[in-house]
């Protein structure tokens, strides 16, 4: 995709996310394919133990923000039909890599989130893990989800929580304190280190109302704790372990397509 078919801030994200993808990403694809095991954000909590997906055999999925396409491997080989779709050309061309590598096949789309280019009605499920669900704007992004998603279709998407950004500073780790707030939480442009990005995040009352506004009812808000067990993430460092342990740095939304 052109520049100019994307707006601002995807063409800013994705130029974040082919940087990410030659430090990390890239290199740490093969681990996240090989994995056995469903789990959830950086500190993987196990979908054993929270239960969240169900039954995915004969699903069809559509991965918004797929990235390096390990989720919709894990799904796949759950017996699921995912489709990924992502922006950044150099993540898609990791998922390509690794579909041979593990001889797995499913279709792999470079579009933005909130212009996808499938029929309406294609999908049982859709999902979002760190894709989406903070670099799209949720006021297109989750009508898009809902215009792809069959009548009584699933939503599932992974964000950091809203405590989290509350405590979050422009620059650095989160603190124990909030410092930035909640009302006209949306857009937020950040700079550190050379790199650029624009996330979008909501407290949660427009959560609510925005899913409602676009036919969903929610089934589950998940609240992740990390594992006692877990130590800080050798990449993502804005939130260590400890401060994860005691307050929730993530949360995953359940939602359903009304009929």
């Amino acid at each position: 995709m052109s520049s100019s078919e994307l707006p601002d801030y995807a063409v800013r994200n994705r130029a974040n996310w082919t940087r990410s993808n030659a430090e990390y990403t890239d290199a740490s694809a093969h681990s996240a394919w090989a994995k056995a095991e469903i789990d959830w954000g950086m500190f993987a909590v196990p979908e054993s133990d929270l239960d969240v997906l169900g039954e995915v055999s004969g699903v069809d999925v559509i991965d918004l923000g797929c990235g390096t396409g390990y989720f919709s491997a894990w799904l796949a080989k759950r017996g699921a039909r995912p489709v990924g779709v992502d922006v950044t050309p150099a993540q898609l061309d990791t998922a390509r890599r690794l579909q041979k590598e593990f001889g797995l096949e499913f279709p792999l789309i470079e579009a933005n989130a909130e212009r996808v280019p499938l029929p309406d009605s294609s999908f049982d499920l859709a999902l979002s893990e760190y894709g989406a669900s903070i670099w799209c704007d949720p006021y297109k992004w989750i009508a898009e989800a809902a215009r792809l998603l069959r009548p009584d279709g699933r939503l599932v998407f992974l964000r950091n929580s809203t405590l989290a950004i509350l405590c979050a500073p422009d620059v650095g780790q989160v603190q124990e304190r909030l410092v930035r707030p909640q009302f006209g939480l949306y857009r937020w442009d950040w700079e550190e280190e050379g790199q650029v990005g624009t996330e979008f995040h909501l407290g949660h009352g427009d959560w609510i109302r925005l899913l409602r506004d676009t036919g969903f009812e929610i089934e589950r808000l998940v609240e992740l704790q990390a594992p006692s067990e877990a130590t800080d993430h050798s990449y993502y460092v804005h939130v260590p372990a400890d401060w994860a342990r005691q307050w929730p740095c993530e949360e995953i939304w359940v939602a359903r397509k009304r009929g």
